[in-house]
């Protein structure tokens, strides 16, 4: 038995043994290449294990099923991010500032400068710039005819507009902030080869931030400038401000490409799903909505409890580190029936994808926008959507998303 088995068997206090069991235990590798490439049906077969599941190979207890991640999301004073929410100790020592690494109160005043700068009025600035770019790019597509479905369709918003409204400077740097967030995400994993190897992405974001996106070169009234603002008023600190900037770069970015990304891939693949969306657009957050929930572009968090706590008869000890899975908890067959189909008029409004409860993605509002302009853009203009080649990915410890989608329309 591993040490880290040994740790579990020995349990919490006894007197939570006499009334609870263990959790059942599992040496799944759930960061090993081969899983995170096709999650799903291990997913499942952690859910069937039981509310809680403990993977000895890391020395984690993990939610799997909708209800029990749902429920944990919420309960932020319980499963405290405060600890930080990767999955191992260097990450969570760099973002300690992190808006994802603290808890309320700190964490509203943090959240507030978020929701200042995505107000309404900042939001509805870049509205029409976003729909007549969705217009324009979608017109530009269909007339080419074959195209790649992330580098093509889903990257051009988010590096056109995001970075604007972030506030990023236009220079050479904004395609590599794309690949320093992957690895940023790859980072927050648990210790080995994939999640060391990609420390020199972390060092590349944040030398950017500190010696190119400075607060003097940010784009006038753009998020950033709010932030540093904020940070000269004595709201937040400066190190706050920085890591503000530095979830933006990550979260805003890569988390946006992947769901837009996978939901055309979804929509390819099943083109009675594009008939219905075409012949009704209505459908189109939705089936974003859909998008998301079936890939799920953020598929952990990890929290640490502040005491022991019972989850339907198992009990996980104080001072645990636990793994949040969205990925899993959006495919629960106990919550959504047929879990594994795409279905354009579900319409899951209560998926886990943007987190819920004091950690709710702030930029929700604006990546449905970006995808709804695309989506609304293409089902005007496109017929079909088929794939003209094999779609690539890579393994993230964090994130799912297409590297390539090699897509055609009519």
């Amino acid at each position: 038995m591993s040490p880290a088995a040994e740790r579990h068997q020995r349990g919490p206090s006894v007197t939570a043994a006499r009334t609870s069991t263990a959790a059942p235990e599992t040496d799944l590798d759930l960061f090993s290449t081969e899983v995170l490439l096709d999650p799903f049906p291990h997913y499942a077969r952690l859910r069937d294990m039981g509310p809680v599941v403990y993977l000895t190979e890391y020395d984690l207890y993990g939610l799997f099923r909708y209800e029990q991640v749902r429920a944990a999301l919420v309960d932020w004073e319980t499963f405290s991010s405060a600890q930080g929410i990767a999955m191992n100790p260097t990450a969570n020592e760099l973002s300690a500032d992190s808006i994802l690494s603290v808890d309320p109160p700190r964490q509203r005043a943090l959240r507030k400068v978020f929701d200042d700068a995505l107000r309404p009025k900042h939001v509805r600035r870049v509205a029409g710039d976003i729909e007549h770019l969705a217009d324009d790019l979608v017109d530009s597509l269909v007339r080419r005819g074959e195209f790649d479905g992330v580098r093509d369709f889903a990257c051009k918003l988010p590096v056109e507009i995001v970075m604007d409204l972030i506030g990023f400077p236009r220079d050479e740097h904004r395609e590599e902030l794309l690949e320093w967030a992957l690895g940023a995400f790859n980072f927050m994993g648990p210790p080995g080869e994939r999640q060391e190897s990609t420390f020199p992405d972390v060092q590349a974001l944040m030398q950017y931030l500190v010696t190119e996106a400075t607060p003097d070169r940010l784009l006038p009234g753009s998020f950033g400038q709010i932030v540093w603002e904020a940070a000269d008023r004595g709201e937040i600190t400066g190190n706050e401000a920085l890591m503000a900037m530095s979830a933006y770069a990550c979260a805003g970015l890569d988390t946006t490409i992947a769901g837009v990304a996978s939901t055309l891939w979804l929509l390819a693949l099943n083109p009675d799903q594009w008939r219905a969306v075409r012949q009704d657009p209505q459908l189109v957050p939705g089936t974003f909505l859909e998008g998301v929930r079936l890939e799920t572009p953020l598929q952990f968090f990890s929290r640490v409890t502040t005491r022991d706590v019972e989850i339907d008869g198992v009990t996980i000890p104080r001072g645990a580190r636990v793994v949040h899975s969205y990925g899993s908890a959006n495919r629960d067959e106990r919550r959504y029936p047929d879990p594994d189909r795409f279905d354009a008029h579900r319409n899951p409004v209560d998926t886990v994808g943007f987190g819920v409860g004091v950690h709710t993605c702030p930029g929700r509002a604006l990546a449905s926008m970006e995808a709804h302009a695309l989506f609304g853009a293409l089902a005007r203009r496109a017929t079909t959507i088929e794939l003209a080649g094999e779609p690539t990915r890579s393994p993230n410890n964090i994130t799912r998303g297409l590297d390539r989608l090699p897509v055609r329309v009519s």
